[in-house]
């Protein structure tokens, strides 16, 4: 501020310095004198300022009579020229030049000839833009419409299967999508390999047969839960496909497996004499403890895995089926037990299938249901390979020496589904 002070003086001291004529310059006519000759100058773009009273320094004139401020045009200085150095450094907002009436003309001009040009090439658009804009826009929003209608129709056909049980605290409605959603993510982990018998230098697919058709048996002898048959046959699968066992020594697998499956879902659990005693004493209880030992180590203690059992009971619930729907999906998933080629079916494929092979047998042709989709997360495209495997079962249940799953399902307890005639249509149908 005190720079600027100096440069106001030497304006007004300049004033008594005379003029080319010989006469004084007076001190208006210098100042415009000093404007024009600033404005001229391109690095000393015009300042203005006041003169004000600061620090001793006076506005008055040397006659003593006080000037009004007067506009100013700060001379170049090299303190000037340094701040306005500095200040270049900085973002400043650029004003626009002040248009005069030729360059007004001369864009007015300019606006006119680009108005034609757009009439000229106009011809070859008829629809003005903003009418397509509007009907792309009208087209995007019936689109939406539509899909959320029918968003809104497979909604209806969808039921809460859980509304019902909100009140009841043994149903965990809370939990059990994130329960289900685990068994589904687990469950690959959980069986065995489809080709371990590969690696069984003794035994066989047909052996296996004859022991889980036997276990079936002595499953129903006991009076189990069903829940113990299916963990029995997922211990004896994942206990051979990382154990080789001789044939002798199979049905020993068999029997310790049932008695590991019944300490973990039974409440009542067969006393080990039994079991020696149904397996027409082959073996000793030392051998019996001893295969224990071994499998629940081999498994690693790891006997809490999603069956067959756990999803059917689910997708029975999503499919609102009758006792005989669910009699006859519980003989089809039993029968696939048997069948070592099923092995390649994850436990919630065998379930969702037998269910829908099932109400295809009880009530020609059926589709599967959009709440079944919905919790089973299956379509019936990919369960009808499984489905065809099913009913090729069902043909030949009653035929051969392993006929204990039929057997057992062709008493009154079980509704005689296993004389329910198969869903045949399945194996010509093209979907």
């Amino acid at each position: 501020m005190v720079g600027s002070d100096e440069n106001c003086q030497g304006v007004i001291m300049a004033s008594n310095v005379q003029g080319a004529g010989g006469g004084k310059v007076t001190m208006g006519h210098n100042r415009r004198a000093l404007s024009t000759i600033n404005g001229n100058i391109v690095e000393a773009p015009a300042y203005p300022c006041k003169v004000h009273k600061r620090n001793g320094i006076t506005d008055k004139s040397a006659n003593g009579v006080k000037n009004p401020p007067i506009p100013i045009h700060r001379p170049v200085t090299r303190k000037f020229a340094a701040q306005m150095a500095t200040k270049l450094q900085q973002p400043t907002v650029t004003k626009q030049p002040v248009q005069t009436a030729t360059d007004r003309n001369e864009s007015e001009d300019r606006i006119i000839i680009d108005v034609e040009d757009y009439k000229a090439t106009s011809d070859y658009d008829p629809v003005p833009m903003f009418v397509q804009h509007t009907e792309a826009m009208m087209e995007e929003i019936d689109r939406m419409d539509a899909e959320t209608e029918m968003e809104d129709v497979e909604e209806t056909l969808i039921v809460d299967i859980d509304s019902a049980d909100k009140k009841n605290p043994l149903a965990v409605v809370e939990y059990i999508d994130d329960m289900h959603a685990y068994y589904k993510k687990t469950e690959s982990s959980s069986c065995a390999p489809p080709n371990y018998m590969e690696q069984q230098f003794d035994i066989n697919e047909r052996m296996r047969a004859i022991l889980i058709d036997w276990l079936i048996e002595v499953h129903y002898k006991f009076d189990l839960m069903e829940e113990t048959l299916y963990l029995t046959v997922n211990l004896i699968d994942r206990f051979l496909a990382v154990q080789q066992v001789i044939r002798k020594k199979l049905q020993l697998v068999g029997v310790t497996a049932m008695l590991l499956a019944c300490k973990y879902e039974e409440v009542s659990v067969p006393v080990v004499e039994d079991l020696i005693l149904i397996s027409d004493k082959a073996y000793t209880r030392k051998e019996v403890l001893e295969m224990e030992k071994l499998m629940i180590n081999t498994l690693q203690f790891n006997l809490s895995v999603p069956t067959a059992y756990v999803f059917m009971m689910r997708f029975l619930k999503a499919a609102q089926s009758d006792k005989k729907v669910e009699l006859l999906s519980f003989f089809m998933t039993e029968l696939c037990l048997v069948e070592y080629e099923m092995l390649r079916f994850p436990p919630s494929m065998l379930a969702a299938a037998a269910i829908f092979t099932a109400q295809c047998a009880l009530s020609a042709p059926n589709e599967l249901s959009k709440t079944c989709e919905k919790y089973s997360h299956y379509t019936q495209d990919q369960l009808l390979e499984c489905s065809r495997l099913m009913v090729s079962f069902h043909q030949k249940a009653a035929i051969g020496k392993l006929t204990g799953v039929y057997r057992k399902y062709s008493i009154s307890k079980y509704g005689f589904v296993a004389k329910c005639p198969p869903a045949s249509f399945l194996l010509e149908a093209c979907f």
